[in-house]
């Protein structure tokens, strides 16, 4: 006789008992993109929905997070003035720092992750300091910067901090500066597999980072390469990584659950602003049901195996899930 699967289905009740994945506001990380002056709240055009915002809007905004049970926000700072090694990504009085303080002194119960890399910071867009030689980021030279910006961070308030920039060998680098400046206790999020991707296009608008030649492929991941998706973030692990992440997420779901079977750490994923505006506009046209589709892409980030979702969606699936 053949397995009646539909008796577990037909009532919604008994549905729900025996659901398998689960979507929860503690799920989400949402960014915010930080930027000098006071009153500015200017929406990205690629990105409807999407704000960069001065210091003072996004303390507003994260009151309006906590009323929809979002307490954990991931920062990007952009910079009045941007120069060739990204000099206010390792000012105290740089814009990141700023936004930090500002923004833990108004809400000590937000949680407060810090994006480190110098794509925002630098006038020609890439993730460091440029060999120009080889046309490219010098990795060993970045990583010293890194180190410091680090502790910039960290003496600002951060509560965890996310460097994107793909350098080899950045975990240690950063585990050792931060150790070695009395913030042992100070959890990094690696971008542990992040690959040089298509469908980060909108996010360089609103982050100003588009590289002024070239692109980042010589230091984010191949898309077409999976074991070496698997060993990067196994590397970060060993390093000292406390979080892992996949990014991007959408096109990457395989990889998210090679990763969360071959390492022990928790795994996030970047829900990335390509992802996000392709479902905005497929839903201003009518192509598809906009919030049903969002929820099924957030539920398959967490089937695949994400235990953290860092996306531009999380206000909406805040409020779906408050209904």
């Amino acid at each position: 006789m053949f397995q009646r699967f539909r008796r577990n289905r037909l009532n919604p009740h008994l549905r729900a008992l025996v659901r398998e994945t689960h979507v929860s506001t503690d799920d989400f990380v949402y960014p915010l993109f930080v930027r000098p002056g006071s009153g500015i709240k200017t929406e990205v055009s690629s990105m409807p929905g999407v704000f960069q915002m001065s210091i003072d809007e996004a303390i507003k905004e994260c009151d309006e997070l906590k009323r929809l049970g979002l307490f954990s926000i991931i920062l990007f700072g952009i910079p009045e003035v941007k120069d060739a090694v990204g000099s206010d990504a390792l000012c105290e009085h740089g814009i990141i720092a700023e936004a930090v303080r500002a923004i833990k002194k108004a809400h000590p119960d937000m949680f407060v992750v810090t994006d480190l890399c110098f794509c925002e910071y630098t006038d020609h867009g890439h993730c460091g300091i440029i060999d120009h030689v080889h046309e490219t980021v010098d990795n060993d030279a970045t990583l010293e910067i890194s180190g410091k910006q680090a502790l910039v961070h960290a003496k600002a308030g951060a509560d965890m901090i996310a460097p994107s920039g793909m350098m080899d060998g950045i975990i240690e680098t950063l585990r050792t500066a931060l150790d070695e400046g009395g913030y042992e206790n100070l959890p990094i999020m690696s971008y542990s597999t992040k690959f040089s991707s298509g469908y980060y296009g909108p996010f360089r608008d609103v982050a100003e980072s588009t590289p002024s030649f070239g692109d980042r492929g010589s230091y984010q991941m191949d898309p077409a390469n999976r074991r070496e998706a698997i060993n990067e973030s196994i590397a970060d692990e060993a390093q000292g990584a406390d979080i892992l992440m996949v990014k991007p997420a959408l096109a990457y779901l395989d990889i998210i659950r090679d990763v969360k079977e071959n390492t022990k750490l928790p795994l996030a994923i970047y829900n990335v602003s390509g992802e996000y505006a392709m479902l905005k506009y497929a839903g201003e046209k009518g192509l598809i049901d906009y919030d049903r589709v969002m929820m099924e892409t957030m539920i398959a980030f967490k089937r695949a195996g994400a235990d953290i979702i860092i996306s531009y969606h999380a206000k909406e699936v805040a409020k779906l899930l408050g209904k």
